[in-house]
């Protein structure tokens, strides 16, 4: 049969558009992509921003998806191209160029992945799987901040998206050399058969920050990385210094870091240990550990993170509640409530570097305090200050010490905004009575660089004597009180350097109890027990009245009025006691009632330091009794004290009749005539 001239056309068309494709299919077989590798690694370099190579063979190969790879009808049948390429590497960017050429950014052994060709014509590059084989990742950072795994963005967004469904890899290794963190780390990765929700494991030691880390975790399989909505398992749990962390939990959509959502126990020497890993500025505190519900959003900038419902120990208090944290400018913030039902009183000492040599080798601080020094040296981190702002109440029901304290609340508010630091208020209630202060830490450098300028202010309340001291059956009948204040200013590092350049006034009144050597061992005071040891032995003395005023010049208390008002006699201090130095320079003058205990009229003498005072009797003082050449101490105006014995259970206790006699000046005797006692 003769074709017609319009037949033999089509015919011809036909059979060219069949051949076309084919003789292309054909011609890429056969092709040797080696060839166009300088041209592909050129543009891949260029468009990466460092150097790309493939050094090993590169082969392109052609089959149908598996499954179908989701296409439908003759999409199906369509094979798509299969890229494998062996010895690829990746360099390090210009910036680095100091780094050793061998030590690449990452080098595999081989690449491969297949490539949906149709949607190439939509300018998307969709590879359903990406597979590396001994994959070696080695991350660097200078000191400087410069680091090989930021790539350049592009001043105009490209066109075409990408579009990653799958990786798959085999014993990949990564490693972090960083010069800012000081940091030296190597994960070792690899796929998990057997199904289950994880998929890949891995393995992290190395050092940071100094310390030792070791640990290890899972997470899901890769293929979950673009299931929009659905949780990622993962799971790790690692341990830094003496430190360690574990999670449970889902991250959804890690690609966009969308959300966490993990179950966390934390535990270590001291939260303060905590600030490398995670940012946060936290207290100084006794070995802890807490477990609780960590929730979050990874966003770039460090997102949004709330740790609800934890609960756990520090040191021997317990701990709970709910803490906030947002990666705001200018500042971080940290916002939440935190309550204790029983708070052990020597957990509070490492806030202020008060705790043992021995606590504070665990929490990882040197201890400085040196021999013979009662106030805490250890200096206070205030360059962390500024990296946060907080707002966060602490509340504990009952606080306990070794010798039991009826403290039965605190109650305090911690702010910290732009390096300054308040606690308003930072009350407790005790015995029966409340201690109320406000205390304002600046430690923004703006006022005092490299230091603190601190205020506080402080008031006791009708503190019983009778509860103070639960333990001694002596005190029991006693119906005293106490009642002081204080308002100080000072400059410093420590609560050492600050109390030894303070400023201000200290005042307390004593109404009615007693006093023995046995009571101020229990108070810790020192001082006093080796005072009434000189005087008394070891007696339960009847106490009418303690009255005591300082004024307080760059860390020098001096007595403006000092009373101890006994059923035996009545002593009058006076003299000084040096808070830089720690040392005392007191006069205690008697003024016996009748030939009691204090039969003589001599003074005493307390020198010495705060830790090893020396109490000592001046006995050429004796020789001149007669002469009466001793006078009472110089009695200063008592104004000051006069509203502490207006807050007390009545205004004519034994400490308004005292004050008001001392309110009459004392005159030196004539020669010849008896000294005449204010009564």
């Amino acid at each position: 049969m003769q074709l017609s001239r319009r037949q033999k056309i089509a015919l011809a068309s036909t059979a060219v558009l069949i051949a076309l494709p084919v003789a292309a299919v054909v011609t890429l077989l056969h092709t040797d992509w080696n060839r166009a590798k300088p041209w592909l690694n050129a543009r891949a370099s260029e468009a990466l921003g460092r150097p790309f190579a493939i050094d090993g063979d590169l082969s392109l190969t052609w089959a149908q998806p598996a499954g179908g790879a989701g296409q439908a009808g003759w999409r199906a049948w369509l094979p798509w191209p299969h890229l494998q390429a062996k010895d690829v590497r990746l360099g390090h960017p210009s910036a680095m160029t100091d780094t050793q050429e061998a030590a690449q950014l990452a080098t595999v052994s081989q690449l491969a992945f297949s490539l949906n060709p149709l949607a190439l014509l939509n300018k998307k590059i969709v590879i359903p799987e990406l597979r590396f084989d001994t994959p070696q990742v080695r991350l660097l950072r200078s000191k400087d901040g410069k680091n090989n795994w930021t790539f350049d963005k592009q001043e105009q967004p490209s066109p075409w998206q990408l579009e990653l469904q799958s990786v798959v890899f085999s014993k990949g290794t990564v490693t972090l050399s960083d010069g800012v963190t000081q940091a030296e780390l190597r994960a070792d990765i690899d796929t998990l058969a057997g199904g289950g929700p994880y998929g890949i494991a891995w393995r992290l030691s190395g050092n940071y920050h100094g310390d030792k880390v070791q640990g290890g975790g899972k997470a899901g399989g890769v293929l979950s990385l673009q299931r929009q909505g659905t949780p990622f398992p993962i799971q790790a749990d690692m341990r830094v210094g003496g430190g360690s962390l574990a999670i449970e939990g889902t991250l959804t959509r890690p690609t966009d870091l969308a959300a966490l959502d993990v179950r966390l126990k934390l535990s270590g020497p001291s939260m303060a240990r905590l600030y490398p890993l995670t940012g946060v500025l936290l207290p100084e505190t006794p070995h802890f550990s807490t477990e609780g519900h960590l929730t979050g959003t990874l966003a770039p900038r460090g997102g949004e993170w709330v740790y609800d419902k934890f609960s756990g120990k520090v040191g021997s208090s317990d701990v709970e509640g709910r803490l906030a944290f947002s990666a705001s400018t200018p500042r971080k913030r940290l916002t939440g409530e935190v309550h204790s039902r029983l708070l052990q009183f020597s957990d509070l000492g490492p806030l202020v570097g008060a705790d043992s040599s021995a606590s504070k080798k665990e929490r990882g601080v040197p201890s400085t305090q040196p021999a013979g020094r009662v106030l805490p040296v250890e200096t206070f981190r205030t360059e962390r200050w500024t990296s946060l702002d907080a707002d966060v109440r602490y509340t504990a029901d009952k606080i306990t010490r070794d010798a039991e304290l009826p403290i039965s609340k605190l109650d305090t508010h911690v702010v910290l905004a732009d390096g300054v630091l308040s606690l308003t208020p930072l009350n407790f209630n005790v015995a029966g009575g409340t201690l109320r202060s406000q205390i304002k830490l600046d430690g923004s450098g703006k006022v005092v660089a490299n230091g603190i300028a601190a205020e506080l202010k402080a008031s006791a309340r009708h503190l019983h004597i009778r509860q103070l001291f639960p333990r001694l059956p002596a005190l029991q009948a006693s119906v005293g009180e106490i009642n002081g204040d204080a308002s100080l200013s000072a400059t410093g590092n420590s609560v050492a350097t600050l109390l030894g350049s303070s400023n201000g006034e200290v005042r307390a009144l004593i109404n009615r109890g007693s006093i023995s050597k046995l009571l101020l061992e229990e108070m810790g005071l020192n001082i006093g027990s080796v005072v009434l040891a000189k005087l008394a032995g070891d007696k339960q003395v009847r106490l009418n009245c303690m009255a005591a005023d300082f004024v307080v010049t760059k860390g020098l208390m001096r007595t403006r009025q000092f009373i101890v008002d006994t059923d035996d006699a009545v002593l009058n201090i006076d003299g000084t006691v040096n808070l830089a130095d720690e040392r005392l320079d007191l006069t205690l003058q008697p003024d016996s009632k009748g030939l009691r205990i204090f039969s003589l009229r001599s003074p005493l003498y307390v020198h010495g330091t705060f830790s090893k005072p020396d109490v000592s009797v001046d006995k050429g003082v004796l020789a001149l009794r007669a002469g009466g050449a001793l006078a009472l101490a110089v009695v200063a105006p008592v104004a000051a004290l006069l509203p502490l014995v207006n807050t007390g259970p009545v205004e004519d206790s034994e400490c308004a009749a005292l004050l008001a006699r001392a309110r009459v000046k004392p005159v030196a005797p004539q020669p010849g005539k008896p000294v005449r006692k204010p009564r």
